[in-house]
């Protein structure tokens, strides 16, 4: 085998490195987008069947090789199954505009303490909110299931939108950049969850972990029952304690 590399290598020509490269890149590309999430198990799984198969093969057994053959030829099948949501995202981040990115973090930033006082007034008044903030996938499908605001981001607007039997308070507000895009937007359902107890299986929550799944925006959630501060980031959602908690969260979050 180390023979059979050596000379693989030594009659290696460029567009061969540009391949190795590329399909590294594309691996790279799908770790990052599953990481953190249930998939990620998954592939872990999927790895060690691959190098069971190698090793069967190497170690000449038979009938577990031969077993392990015939369950590969469906694994493209179970890839697509397991990994539909990943690979749509993935597959709609290619697509999008990833050099908006400097710039709707620097005007995000901007607006960030508007949008913290909104979330910390809404939060003590037990005022229920969900407020998509966009990140490198387009959330212009969503934006078209609501009404269009494009008005600038502010803490008095974002009340406003939110309070309590106002026309649009029910479904989310979409946030692009230092703009609130639009109101009373529908978002996704989660074909399964585990939000467990703590959220109560609550509709904005579940909500929020739809978007999430099916893209990179993150998610602020607050609760009409408790008041409490959620965020949810690539299929998952975490309660936040406190306005420092979710600033540190959104931040280390958009920068990356």
């Amino acid at each position: 085998m180390p023979a059979d590399m050596l000379r693989a290598l030594s009659h290696a020509k460029l567009l061969d490195l540009a391949d190795i490269l590329l399909v590294a890149f594309i691996l790279y590309s799908f770790i990052r987008l599953i990481r953190d999430t249930r998939a990620y198990q998954m592939a872990i799984g999927l790895g060690i069947v691959g190098l069971m198969f190698i090793l069967t093969r190497w170690g000449n057994l038979v009938t577990s090789h031969w077993l392990i053959k015939n369950f590969i030829t469906y694994l493209i099948i179970a890839i697509i199954v397991l990994f539909q949501g990943e690979i749509r995202r993935f597959l709609t981040g290619i697509g999008s505009g990833t050099l908006r990115r400097p710039l709707t973090l620097t005007s995000f930033q901007h607006k960030m303490p508007e949008l913290f006082l909104a979330v910390e007034y809404m939060s003590q008044r037990r005022i229920g909110a969900l407020i998509a903030l966009e990140k490198g996938i387009s959330l212009n499908s969503f934006i078209e299931t609501g009404t269009r605001v494009n008005a600038d981001l502010s803490k008095d607007l974002l009340v406003g939108l939110f309070f309590p039997n106002s026309p649009l308070h029910d479904g989310a507000v979409v946030v692009q950049g230092d703009r609130i895009a639009a109101a009373g937007c529908l978002l996704p359902l989660p074909a399964s969850h585990h939000l467990g107890p703590e959220f109560q299986t609550q509709t904005r929550h579940l909500a929020a972990l739809g978007l999430s799944q099916e893209t990179d925006a993150a998610v602020v959630v607050v609760s009409e029952q408790t008041g409490t501060v959620s965020v949810a980031i690539r299929g998952k959602i975490e309660k936040m304690a406190g306005r420092d908690e979710l600033k540190n969260r959104l931040m280390g979050y958009f920068q990356k």
